[in-house]
C-alpha cells in the first residue's frame, strides 16, 4: 500500500473515531449491547455445574457438548427446563402413569383385538412460533430496560467503539465454540445415524416429516461429514479478527439452510439453528456495506476498525491463554471424545452389542397366544408380522395396532441403552422397539418397551411398584446378565457414565415381556415366555437375508 493511501486509511480511522454517535445509534448500541449478552451468557446453574464438576481425567463428549450447546433459557428459571426431550421426561413417565386404568387379564384373544393403543390422548402440545421464541423476547425486553437504565447514568458518552469491540470478541467466540461443537456431532456422524434395520423394514409412509428428513441425511454419512467440515470451518474462522467475516458468512448460510429445513421438515432444532443465524449476521452487518461498496460499486474501499490495546504483556500472554486454553478444549479434547463415541458408544445407538447368534431380520412362522395359534393375516391386530434383532441390544417387530408416536429427535444425552429412542421415534405403523438384557446361561430375554409414549392412552394401569419391590429380574438372572455400565469397551468408560448408573432411577411404567429363546445357529429362533400382558405368548421365527436398494454404509458407528 503506497504512503498516500496508508495516510488515507489512519486518517479515516481517526476521523471515526472521534466522531460522535447520534443519540438514536448510542440507544441502539445499548439494547443490541445487553441483548447479546443476554444471549451469549448461560443462565442455568446445570451448565455452570457441569463446567465446574466435569472431570478432565475422564471426560465424555457430551461433557463438552453442553458447555458448547447452550441458548438463553429465562423461563426455565421460573418455570423448569423446557425443550427436553420426551422419552427422558419424568412427566411423560408420570403422564403415562396417570392415564392408565387397572389391569385386567388379557384372556380372550379377542378383547385383546379391540383394544386399540392409538387413542389419542397424552398428545404432545403442537408449536408456537412465538413461544419458541420466548426466551428471546424476555433477552429483548432485558436489553431495552437496562438500555433506558444506562441512558439515564450514562450521559457524556460520545461512542462505544471499544465496548463494540469486545461485544463482537463474545459474540465470535460464543459461535465459534457452539458451532464446533454442533459440527463435531457430524464430522463423526452421531447426529443422524444410519437407519437400523428395523427402520429400514417400516413403510416410508409411516414416518413422520422429521424422521424423514433426518434418515435423509443419514443414509449419506459422507455428506453429514462435509456438513460438519462447514460448520467446524466457520468456528475456526470466527476464532480470529481477520477471519471473522468469512466465518460470519459462512455461519449463516450453512445455519440458515438448517433453520429452513427444520421448520419445513418440523426438525426441532431451528431456534438452536436460528441463533446461529443471528449471531452471525450481527458479526456480519458492520462488513456488508463495504463488501457492497467494493464489489457491487466496485470503489476504493477502507475496512478498518477500532481495537483496545493489548500490547502490555500481561494482556497479551493472557489474550494469547485463552485462546490456547479455546483450541485445547474444544479440537484436542472434543475431538478425542467424539471419536471415542463415534466408535464405541454413539449416542443415538444403543452402545451394547446385542446377541450375535439372535441378530437378523425373522419372518414370524408361527404365532400362538395362550395356546391358540393365530395364523398370518396383515390385518391381525395382535399376530407379529415380522422380527428384527439389531446389532446392539433391541427386538423390533410390527403388529397391526397403532401406538402413539415418539415425537422425539431422539437425542438427549442418556448413558442408559434404553432411553437411546432414535430407531423408534418418529416412527408409526405400529412398529415396536424392545430393548432386552440377555441371560445368556438360562437364555431367557428380559425385555421393556423402548417407546414410553406408547404408555400415553393405554386403559391399562399396571400396579405401581417402588424400586424396591420392582424384581421382574432376579438377583441371579443379573448375575448372568451382568452391569450394563461396563458392557462397552473401556475407552468409553467415563465419570459421567458412573455417575448416571450409580443415580436411582425413578419407575418407569413400561410394558415388559419376559421370553425364553431358543436356537442352534439363529436360523430359527423359538421365542416362549409372557408377553406385555401376561398372556402367554409362543413365537417362532426363520431368518431371512434381506435386500435392500440402498447399499451398506462405509462410515458405521458403533462397535458390535
Amino acid at each position: 500500500m503506497s504512503e498516500h493511501k496508508q495516510h488515507d486509511t489512519s486518517s479515516i480511522a481517526r476521523e471515526v473515531a472521534i466522531k460522535p454517535w447520534s443519540k438514536s445509534k448510542k440507544f441502539g448500541f445499548r439494547v443490541l449491547f445487553i441483548f447479546l449478552l443476554a444471549m451469549c451468557i448461560p443462565f442455568s446453574g446445570n451448565w455452570y455445574k457441569n463446567v465446574f464438576t466435569l472431570d478432565w481425567s475422564r471426560p465424555h463428549y457430551r461433557d463438552l457438548y453442553d458447555i458448547a450447546r447452550f441458548q438463553p433459557s429465562f423461563v426455565s428459571l421460573f418455570v423448569g427446563q423446557r425443550n427436553r426431550d420426551i422419552t427422558d421426561s419424568p412427566g411423560a413417565e408420570a403422564g403415562a402413569e396417570k392415564s392408565k386404568k387397572k389391569p385386567k387379564t388379557a384372556q380372550k384373544i379377542n378383547s385383546e383385538r379391540g383394544d386399540q393403543a392409538g387413542r389419542q390422548t397424552g398428545l404432545p402440545q403442537k408449536r408456537n412460533f412465538l413461544l419458541d421464541y420466548l426466551d428471546w423476547g424476555i433477552a429483548l425486553l432485558i436489553g431495552f430496560i437496562g438500555a433506558l437504565i444506562w441512558t439515564i447514568f450514562d450521559r457524556k458518552s460520545k461512542s462505544y467503539h471499544l465496548l463494540y469491540y469486545w461485544i463482537r470478541v463474545v459474540v465470535r467466540y460464543r459461535a465459534g465454540i457452539g458451532i464446533i461443537g454442533f459440527g463435531f456431532t457430524k464430522l463423526f456422524p452421531t447426529q443422524m445415524p444410519y437407519p437400523s434395520l428395523g427402520l429400514l423394514n417400516s413403510n416410508f409412509g409411516d414416518f413422520t416429516a422429521q424422521k424423514v428428513y433426518w434418515l435423509s441425511v443419514g443414509i449419506v454419512p459422507w455428506y453429514q461429514v462435509f456438513g460438519g467440515v462447514v460448520e467446524i470451518l466457520a468456528g475456526v474462522l470466527l476464532f480470529f479478527r481477520k477471519t471473522t467475516t468469512f466465518g460470519a458468512i459462512l455461519l449463516v448460510a450453512a445455519l440458515g439452510d438448517i433453520t429452513f429445513v427444520n421448520y419445513a421438515y418440523d426438525g426441532g432444532v431451528h431456534v438452536y439453528a436460528f441463533y446461529f443465524v443471528v449471531l452471525g449476521l450481527f458479526l456480519a452487518a458492520d462488513d456488508f456495506p463495504k463488501l457492497y461498496n467494493l464489489l457491487i460499486l466496485e470503489r476504493y474501499t477502507v475496512p478498518f476498525r477500532i481495537y483496545p490495546d493489548l500490547s502490555q504483556p500481561a494482556l497479551k500472554y493472557t489474550r494469547i491463554g485463552l485462546k490456547a486454553l479455546t483450541f485445547i478444549i474444544f479440537f484436542g479434547v472434543m475431538t478425542y471424545t467424539e471419536v471415542i463415541n463415534f466408535k464405541y458408544d454413539p449416542y443415538k445407538q444403543p452402545s451394547t452389542a446385542g446377541l450375535k447368534v439372535l441378530r437378523g431380520n425373522y419372518r414370524v412362522t408361527e404365532f400362538k397366544i395362550n395356546g391358540q395359534n393365530i395364523p398370518y393375516n396383515p390385518l391381525d391386530s395382535v399376530r407379529w408380522q415380522e422380527a428384527t434383532f439389531e446389532n446392539w441390544t433391541t427386538l423390533t417387530f410390527r403388529v397391526n395396532r397403532p401406538v402413539l408416536i415418539d415425537p422425539s429427535n431422539g437425542g438427549g444425552s442418556p448413558m442408559r441403552d434404553i432411553q437411546r429412542t432414535f430407531e423408534i421415534s418418529g416412527v408409526a405403523g405400529g412398529q415396536r422397539a424392545f430393548h432386552y438384557y440377555a441371560d445368556t446361561v438360562d437364555h431367557v430375554l428380559y425385555l421393556q418397551d423402548k417407546n414410553v409414549m406408547a404408555l400415553r392412552g393405554k386403559r391399562k394401569e399396571a400396579v405401581k411398584k417402588t424400586p424396591e419391590t420392582d424384581n421382574w429380574i432376579s438377583q441371579v438372572a443379573w448375575q448372568h446378565i451382568g452391569n450394563e455400565k461396563e458392557m462397552i469397551d473401556k475407552r468409553a468408560w467415563s465419570t459421567r457414565r458412573d455417575r448416571e448408573f450409580a443415580e436411582k432411577q425413578p419407575v418407569t411404567k413400561r410394558n415388559r415381556m419376559v421370553l425364553k429363546y431358543d436356537t442352534a445357529d439363529g436360523n430359527r429362533v423359538i421365542l416362549s415366555g409372557l408377553n406385555e400382558h401376561k398372556d402367554s405368548i409362543y413365537v417362532v421365527l426363520d431368518r431371512y437375508q434381506r435386500q435392500y436398494i440402498l447399499p451398506k454404509s462405509s462410515l458405521n458407528a458403533g462397535k458390535y
